[in-house]
């Protein structure tokens, strides 16, 4: 939106009347406008623009909002929720997490720091899957194996092949069968260091639930194996930890968390090649990565997990 769009949000938004301050942040692949609201008194809102047509699956986001409030989860909270019709844009409207964005900081912290915030995350996490899908979701297995297929047509079609993909094919046939009779919890489907705030060496809290699924809480952590132990491996650890209250996981764990790496790798080469194609090199490193923490995947536990 252009300033003279910004100004006139005060007439449609109660919490933007009198003297505010508008910041427009750039960060992250969501198509929401995002600006963070300041007002004298030192009150702070996260604000989400959005176009009309995304407003059920928008009231939907935050609904589940309202949802982690009542697990007292780490997010942001939601206030207000609307329409600013005369710019055919909605709005949400949320507490502002002060602090510090994990992904660019945290690895200036001790080891012990970075897994303490680790096993904060996983807590958390742990807390979010208290949330069970409605009997009207489709069971997990149904919905994965069919988007899969897809992504594999897709990857296949792409034009770009992987000297792996025929070994990393053969290990998910012979584990896909684990996704059946999975639970049926809600997801974050994007939980990693790239979004979660840290402040003062803690957690303050998680942003961006605008990707939120229903399916196997185990899927959450291929991001951990993706993105964060990229960044920070004491934090990894800490996350899978704090996760199962203290204790290691079992082997059931490692084998669905590999399964679900291992599909990340096709899916990841076609979602990059559609919406970022200029950054397949930088996915491709991050893939390799992946490929060889698991000896190419002959191995589900990977090498970083010590």
């Amino acid at each position: 939106m252009d300033d003279q769009a910004l100004s006139r949000l005060g007439r449609y938004i109660p919490y933007l009347t009198g003297d505010h301050k508008l910041v427009r942040i750039h960060k992250g692949y969501s198509n929401d406008e995002k600006y963070r609201v300041s007002h004298p008194d030192g009150r702070r809102y996260l604000l989400r623009m959005f176009d009309l047509k995304h407003w059920n699956s928008k009231k939907s986001e935050f609904n589940v909002l309202q949802k982690m409030e009542k697990y007292n989860v780490k997010c942001s909270r939601p206030v207000d929720f609307g329409a600013v019709e005369p710019l055919d844009k909605g709005y949400m409207l949320l507490s502002y997490i002060e602090g510090e964005d994990a992904e660019e900081h945290i690895g200036a912290l001790s080891e012990q720091a970075q897994y303490a915030i680790g096993k904060e995350a996983g807590e958390e996490l742990l807390r979010m899957h208290q949330y069970t899908a409605s009997a009207e979701v489709p069971g997990w297995f149904e919905r994965k194996y069919k988007k899969h297929r897809q992504y594999i047509e897709q990857y296949q079609a792409c034009g770009y092949k992987l000297r792996e993909a025929p070994r990393i094919g053969s290990f998910i046939d012979d584990y896909i069968h684990l996704m059946k009779q999975r639970p049926n919890l809600f997801q974050h489907d994007d939980f990693h260091v790239g979004n979660l705030i840290i402040k003062d060496e803690k957690l303050a809290g998680i942003i961006d639930f605008n990707r939120y699924d229903w399916g196997d809480p185990i899927h959450e952590f291929l991001k951990t194996g993706l993105f964060s132990s990229e960044v920070s491996v004491p934090f990894a650890i800490g996350q899978i930890v704090g996760y199962h209250k203290g204790s290691h996981p079992d082997e059931l764990f490692w084998k669905l968390y590999s399964l679900y790496l291992a599909m990340s790798i096709f899916s990841s080469i076609v979602w990059i090649l559609r919406v970022k194609p200029e950054e397949l090199d930088q996915m491709l490193e991050k893939l390799h990565r992946v490929i060889e923490d698991h000896h190419g995947f002959e191995e589900v536990k990977p090498g970083w997990y010590a």
